[in-house]
């Protein structure tokens, strides 16, 4: 028992150093990209063309997780990113932003489905998993909150190419440790009804695709912060460390609603619900009150983002198999990763003409209400039946 404690501690220390490293970037690469010529939709395109291999990247380590092991596809890509991270710094122009961003979305997708179907292994129940994906996310989002205030501060102490080769070098040095300490896992968690699936019945299972779809909506509105709240270093004149300010208001508000482990008591597809209902109320502030101070509504849409992340988890281990674990998490990724590339495409393009917050508001509560559709007919097939 004590082995296994310490073996998890492990994962959430490696993901937490992980997060903390991504999460510096997340202030300075849209103003090192305008620095290096790109547009707002070139931009948009960087974000798209990343948000896709690295979807390509998801679909194609279900699979592969679940059939060679997870260790490997944690160690690797971390070696992998620290390196294009390091290449960053090199950076000269446009085109090469492109390629080595691209090259690390590819990189990174192994990672988050590797890291959860790890994880997962450690729980005997649902009650129980929902606590080791909130610790985790707690961490994660502590990450989330002070990697973008050193992120923006570290660009004005040595500038974006020397920010980039400190990335790069602090992923590499977190590759070691997880190369010397992580261990593979059996899992513990079992299910007696239900049987194993593949990659179509992933996406075709009902319930599975009502919950990928309110993933996509949620990260929708996350890639709409995210290319919009750095963009205002650009319009606006602010510092990194400002927008990493603003950041890090989002962060506190998923680092608080993750700490009310009660929360994981609740039906996760509710909690899915309400979530995405607050996220969407927020997104729609940003538009209805634009003078608004932009940490009260980052703060919200954190706060129910904290809500849903542990939830969506829950909801898509307690549909599938253990031995599933793998593709499962490698479908959410890559609906992830679909929301950011669609996000940062139609944010990119259409930002001059209509608030790209009122069209996330729209998605978002569009995909709410195919969910409240779901969640009706559900008990009117259980009479019928």
């Amino acid at each position: 028992m004590r082995e296994s404690t310490v073996e998890k501690l492990y994962i959430f220390i490696i993901m937490f150093f992980i997060s903390l490293i991504m999460r510096l970037q997340v202030p300075i690469f849209t103003p090192f990209a305008a620095i290096l010529g790109a547009s707002s939709i070139l931009i948009g395109i960087i974000l798209s063309v990343t948000s896709f291999t690295n979807l390509i990247g998801n679909l194609l380590s279900g699979p592969l997780i679940d059939r060679l092991g997870k260790k490997v596809f944690i160690t690797i890509p971390i070696f992998t990113s620290g390196i294009i991270f390091f290449a960053h710094g090199l950076a000269s122009n446009a085109v090469d932003l492109l390629l080595l961003h691209a090259l690390n979305g590819f990189a990174l997708a192994f990672l988050i489905p590797a890291v959860l179907a790890l994880l997962s292994g450690y729980a005997t129940n649902s009650h129980q998993q929902g606590k080791n994906i909130a610790m985790n996310g707690i961490l994660t989002t502590f990450a989330s909150i002070i990697g973008p205030l050193i992120g923006g501060n570290l660009v004005e102490l040595i500038g974006y190419q020397y920010t980039y080769y400190v990335i790069g070098t602090a992923m590499i040095l977190t590759g070691v440790f997880a190369t010397q300490y992580l261990r593979e896992h059996q899992e513990i968690m079992k299910h007696s009804k239900q049987k194993n699936v593949n990659l179509l019945n992933l996406i075709t299972i009902p319930k599975l695709a009502v919950i990928y779809l309110v993933g996509f909506a949620v990260m929708y509105n996350h890639g709409v912060i995210i290319y919009e709240i750095p963009y205002l270093t650009v319009e606006k004149g602010l510092s990194t460390a400002a927008t990493g300010q603003l950041f890090s208001f989002m962060g506190i508000g998923t680092f608080l609603t993750l700490s009310l482990f009660f929360i994981n008591r609740f039906d996760p597809m509710k909690r899915l619900m309400i979530g995405l209902f607050g996220m969407s109320i927020s997104i729609f502030i940003l538009v209805a009150l634009p003078n608004i101070a932009l940490p009260i509504p980052l703060f919200t849409i954190g706060l129910f983002s904290g809500l849903i992340m542990p939830a969506m988890a829950t909801a898509i281990t307690e549909n599938v198999t253990n031995d599933a674990y793998g593709k499962a998490f490698g479908v959410m990724s890559a609906v992830y990763s679909l929301g950011i590339i669609a996000s940062s495409f139609i944010t990119g393009i259409s930002r001059d003409f209509i608030s790209p917050y009122f069209i996330a508001f729209i998605i978002g509560m569009s995909v709410l209400t195919v969910l409240g559709l779901v969640k009706l007919r559900a008990p009117i097939q259980a009479q019928a039946t």
